[in-house]
């Protein structure tokens, strides 16, 4: 990882994703906007989204390591 900045932007970026795709998930199950935990769902997201971050600082990023290609490329 030589690229500090991009690998932050695209942790960043996938971290977010998780944290959005885990609310929304959370939120579905709710019955009615009343009935929604909405501090444990804020707080499950967060965790989501940390452990993303986690992984990709372990697993690194193909998008950014270079090691994933594009369609252009075959």
């Amino acid at each position: 990882m030589t690229n500090w900045k991009a690998f932050a932007v695209a942790a960043l970026v996938r971290a977010l994703r998780t944290f959005c795709q885990t609310f929304v998930g959370f939120v579905a199950v709710g019955a009615a906007l009343s009935e929604i935990p909405w501090l444990e769902a804020l707080s499950v997201s967060a965790v989501a989204a940390l452990l993303s971050i986690m992984t990709s600082i372990i697993t690194g990023l193909p998008e950014v390591d270079g090691s994933q290609k594009g369609a252009h490329e075959e």
